[in-house]
């Protein structure tokens, strides 16, 4: 039997899989590092904790792998997209990494759109100058360390750093590129005219390759570190949403991707870049050939739940705390619940809003705020999957991983605020298994990625929509899409008093 090892490079933790030629994942190992946030609005890490955190896992992994190393034949990664790390001559990092959920550079966000243009930005890259992305951040470092900047060779992505501490080379795929800004999206080249309208040096920008090219074979320091065999092949891998797609089988039109996790993502295939969404939604290149998607965000998914049963019934498994959840009519009892924790993204670029219960009253009790958090989270997901639908596309199947998918009721609530099938896996691993399948795509182990997923992926379940339920949410999404603009200058005018 072959295998191949998926990486996934996340926020708080490296989780690396043991996939074999059937996709059973035949062992998993994840390792923890800290996250620095200095200040507030800070969000960093030390990449040397991502390169000693997976070598370690590696090394656990071929201690329990009672198989001939050379069997692993290919390893490949997913990675927290956005993050900067820069680099000087030497590959040397010059600085702590600046992550994705870091929201320091509102300012530099303003300056792209003021040098760029916003319409220009847009038909470029097909996204909006958000705090989150790339070249925000590498404009933050060049105004307020240029000491630093001016040492910088390059920059990559926190994935490419791994992979280039395990190979030697440094290389940025396509998917990761899309989410820079300073990517031209449609040509698949760096914007020569975004670097020099905002004062950057074209070199700045690594080689650019696909998410299932091989980059070249592990290193002997590596392979000694860990036992894997010096001829493992090494493939460039993907954006963790991209790969999120792959491992989850969103390689055809119509299929679409919820997952809820901390933040929730709605992602769905995009078959070319000739769809105009005006900037409402990400549009990023796809780590399967030739392809895109697209994507909606909910900054506090799963946080939402989380945060509720941290502060009311900290005591309470998640399993007691929903148990009830299905007693609930639809609506809980005119209860409603919007998810701006922490702001929101999707279709709200909006730092400042903050999440509200409309419609309490005497005789609701714990189990009807359960609920109406699961409805509120899933109704946020659905302006993205509404903004889709408007646009033009069909979606009519929808995977659902992460939290969404271990409740029963909350995936009939998904089925009937979507108004689509909705499919739970088997085997949900996500990113890991997306970056694993890209592994055995680049080692000749399938013609095509989506048959790759044919072999990798099985269904667990489907949970089909109630029709009366379906329309009965349609009115209440209708309630719910007013309560953001209603609400949105209150919170302007309470943000002094958070501070």
């Amino acid at each position: 039997m072959k295998y191949v090892i998926g990486v996934d490079l996340g926020t708080s933790a490296v989780k690396i899989l043991l996939v074999n030629q059937v996709g059973e994942v035949v062992d998993e190992v994840s390792k923890t590092y800290p996250l620095y946030q200095e200040k507030t609005g800070y969000s960093e890490q030390n990449p040397q904790d991502w390169v000693d955190q997976t070598v370690a896992g590696l090394s656990d992994l071929l201690k329990n792998f009672s198989g001939d190393p050379e069997d692993i034949e290919g390893i490949s990664f997913s990675g927290q997209m956005h993050g900067l790390v820069l680099l000087d001559e030497n590959n040397e990092v010059l600085r702590p990494a600046i992550l994705w959920n870091d929201t320091r550079t509102t300012v530099e966000c303003q300056q792209i759109y003021e040098q760029v243009g916003k319409e220009r930005l847009l038909a470029i890259t097909k996204n909006p100058a958000l705090e989150g992305f790339t070249l925000p951040k590498i404009l933050w470092v060049k105004k307020h360390e240029p000491e630093v900047f001016a040492k910088a060779a390059t920059f990559v992505l926190p994935k490419d750093y791994l992979r280039y501490k395990l190979t030697g080379k440094i290389h940025m795929d396509y998917s990761d590129a899309a989410g820079t800004l300073l990517l031209n999206i449609r040509e698949k080249t760096w914007s020569k005219e975004i670097c020099d309208l905002v004062g950057l040096d074209l070199t700045l920008c690594p080689p650019l390759i696909e998410a299932y090219d091989q980059v070249g074979t592990i290193t002997s320091e590596i392979a000694k570190a860990t036992d894997l065999s010096p001829s493992t092949r090494v493939f460039a891998g993907g954006a963790d949403n991209a790969c999120g797609a792959i491992g989850s089988g969103i390689l055809e039109d119509g299929r679409t991707l919820c997952s809820i996790g901390t933040s929730g993502v709605v992602l769905s295939y995009e078959a070319s870049n000739e769809k105009d969404f005006q900037g409402k939604v990400h549009y990023f290149n796809h780590g399967a050939p030739g392809v895109y998607y697209t994507m909606g965000v909910t900054l506090a998914a799963g946080y939402s739940l989380s945060w509720f049963k941290e502060v009311f019934v900290h005591e309470e498994s998640f399993d007691d705390l929903l148990g009830e959840v299905h007693t609930v009519p639809v609506g809980s009892k005119g209860l409603l619940f919007t998810p701006y924790l922490v702001g929101e993204r999707t279709p709200h670029a909006d730092a400042t809003i903050r999440g509200s219960f409309i419609g309490m009253d005497g005789s609701q009790e714990r189990k009807d705020f359960v609920r109406a958090v699961l409805e509120g989270i899933t109704f946020s997901l659905n302006e993205s999957i509404d903004i889709f639908r408007k646009n033009g596309k069909t979606i009519d199947t929808i995977i659902s991983i992460g939290g969404g998918a271990k409740n029963e009721e909350w995936l009939q609530i998904q089925a009937d605020i979507f108004g689509a099938k909705i499919v739970k896996l088997v085997s949900e691993q996500g990113p890991g298994m997306g970056a694993a399948m890209l592994a055995a795509y680049g080692c000749k182990w399938f013609d095509s990625v989506k048959e790759c997923a044919n072999t990798f992926l099985k269904k667990e379940k489907e949970v089909f929509p109630n029709k009366e339920n379906v329309e009965k949410y349609k009115k209440l999404f209708a309630i719910y899409q007013q309560v953001y603009p209603q609400t949105k200058e209150i919170n302007e005018q309470l943000k002094s008093f958070r501070e």
